[in-house]
């Protein structure tokens, strides 16, 4: 365990720990007024408000003790579209599992539903708070907690730890920054990482950062977002698109914003003048409450816009705004090659693996320490390059588009990139079914 969390620390833990759930009680208001306010784009987020403080109505049915209960904490869209695979696994193994799946945004309990299974829940999880987090999970009485990825909460794993549910890191990723930011406050970090059961790595830096942390069990299984494959559907749906349109396509991916500035803006002011003449622009933010801002965006630069709720892109129009949910793959299988987001600004980057999994070549700007291990592979495998700014990222767009032989390699690179890689949802299913309690039979 690393030098930052030591025992003075640790004797200090209450008391911290008690002012972080304060703090957290008075501003658990300002969070419902914050629902709220989302609520006039998202109408889900009014939906239940009552689950984010551990209250149910009767329509919640207490899990039958038969059976074994897995709950799966996916907060958002991401995570959950990245849980498909793992809770596909799960079935395989444990066919009579009953799954729990708990969100905190909107998008991602809408995508959530595809999950679910006669017998199944879907809850809001309630706010890092004890007396919510113990309600929960007294009358849910998982048998054991997954959370995905990153999602780790003090208060959470404390609830946990008090009830006896060993609570489960799955396909866990720690950056170097966030890892920085938790050490500043080292009891928070023992009462959070210290108090999970253990953890399903996605690389070893991953697994060493987390121990580093305090979370003593950690294993490296991979990343089960390779396991996502190309959905066949979704994929006839893009090349449907791609035909419709009549000529090449360029995608801007899970597009985002900082502090103020869109990836949009960049990439629109360092667009040669020579791109809308020759391909179709295809802008899909990441996030469906910026889409009305994005097109007004685009508008005002005088380009032609189409919405995908509104009509499929013809010869008229310049930019195609992918204002859909759940159809990324059919996005990607519709490009020539695509930007993914969240790279040119300091957030880490998007799921590059879902575009190689249609075969679509992908660049990505600088700031890619959320797929660091990923985005190092995709290089070396040739399904994908880094760019050091907008202007780079068209360089190495429009490079594929003037040469097709290049840019079939590349995609071929993609293919192989990402069934190379595949393995982990089985491989943390399997791990995830050490935690269920004996006597349960996987059927």
């Amino acid at each position: 365990m690393s030098s930052a969390i030591d025992g003075s620390e640790r004797r200090v833990r209450p008391r911290v720990l008690r002012i972080y759930t304060w703090v957290w009680r008075l501003l658990a208001p300002m969070a419902v007024l914050r629902l709220l306010w989302r609520s006039r784009r998202e109408p889900l987020y009014r939906a239940h408000l009552a689950e984010r403080f551990g209250w149910y109505g009767q329509r919640q049915a207490e899990p039958a003790r038969s059976l074994p209960t897995v709950w799966l904490h996916a907060v958002s869209l991401g995570e959950t579209r990245a849980a498909e695979p793992l809770v596909e696994a799960l079935r395989m193994a444990h066919p009579r599992m009953r799954l729990l799946l708990t969100h905190m945004t909107a998008t991602g309990r809408e995508a959530g539903r595809a999950l679910l299974r006669d017998g199944d829940m879907q809850l809001w999880l309630p706010y890092d708070i004890p007396g919510p987090l113990r309600r929960f999970l007294r009358r849910m009485r998982p048998d054991v907690g997954v959370l995905m990825e990153t999602e780790v909460w003090p208060n959470l794993a404390q609830a946990c730890a008090g009830e006896g549910v060993p609570l489960l890191l799955a396909n866990a990723r720690l950056s170097a920054r966030s890892s920085t930011r938790w050490t500043r406050w080292p009891s928070l970090a023992q009462s959070a990482y210290g108090a999970l059961t253990a953890a399903a790595a996605q690389t070893q830096d991953d697994a060493a950062r987390l121990r580093e942390l305090g979370l003593r069990e950690v294993s490296v299984l991979g990343n089960i977002k390779f396991d996502r494959g190309s959905n066949g559907a979704l994929h006839a749906l893009g090349e449907e698109w791609r035909r419709k349109a009549g000529r090449p396509v360029l995608l801007l991916a899970s597009t985002r914003e900082h502090q103020g500035v869109a990836e949009e803006a960049l990439l629109l002011d360092a667009m040669p003048e020579n791109v809308l003449p020759r391909a179709l622009l295809v802008v899909v933010p990441r996030h469906p409450q910026r889409m009305e801002e994005v097109g007004r965006l685009l508008q005002a630069r005088g380009l032609r816009v189409t919405k995908r709720s509104e009509a499929p892109a013809d010869a008229q129009t310049q930019v195609w705004l992918g204002d859909s949910l759940g159809e990324m793959p059919a996005y990607y299988a519709m490009a020539l090659a695509a930007f993914v987001g969240g790279s040119l600004l300091p957030l880490g980057g998007q799921n590059l693996i879902e575009a190689s999994a249609e075969g679509c070549p992908v660049v990505m700007g600088p700031h890619v320490f959320n797929f660091a291990q990923a985005v190092e592979q995709g290089v070396a495998a040739g399904a994908m390059v880094q760019a050091a700014d907008a202007r780079e990222v068209w360089t190495r767009l429009l490079a594929w588009l003037d040469d097709p032989q290049s840019r079939r390699g590349a995609a071929q690179a993609a293919l192989r990139f990402s069934a190379e890689h595949r393995g982990a949802a089985k491989a943390q299913a399997a791990w995830i079914g050490r935690y269920l309690p004996p006597g349960m039979p996987p059927s």
